[in-house]
């Protein structure tokens, strides 16, 4: 089954933030239809998992939270907490337009 978003998250420098954010962004896929979701008659597949880096230890280290990585596309974010989930799910799934405070530069 292809993916059409695969999420990773760093747990490596702050493990318990990075199986939190993990869990939050799967419950929040969950609850807004996105974990498996039609688009123009053809069925969409989110994944999301823990992985060890990401290699962005200088800008992970500057907060609290995680940092994860969206793919296809590519995008970086960084300090992301449990709490930033359901807007990450809405805004970069559901609407295509990534949530600019969490981005890495």
């Amino acid at each position: 089954m292809p993916l059409d978003y695969h999420i990773f998250v760093c747990n490596n420098q702050k493990s318990e933030v990075g199986k939190d954010v993990a869990k939050a962004l799967k419950i929040a896929l969950k609850k807004q239809g996105l974990k498996n979701f039609l688009v123009g008659g053809q069925k969409r597949h989110s994944r999301v998992q823990t992985c060890n880096c990401l290699d962005v230890c200088k800008q992970c280290k500057k907060g609290p939270g995680a940092a994860l990585v969206i793919y296809p596309e590519g995008t970086f974010y960084g300090d992301v907490k449990p709490t930033d989930a359901a807007e990450l799910v809405q805004k970069h799934l559901g609407e295509g337009r990534p949530v600019k405070r969490l981005l890495l530069e």
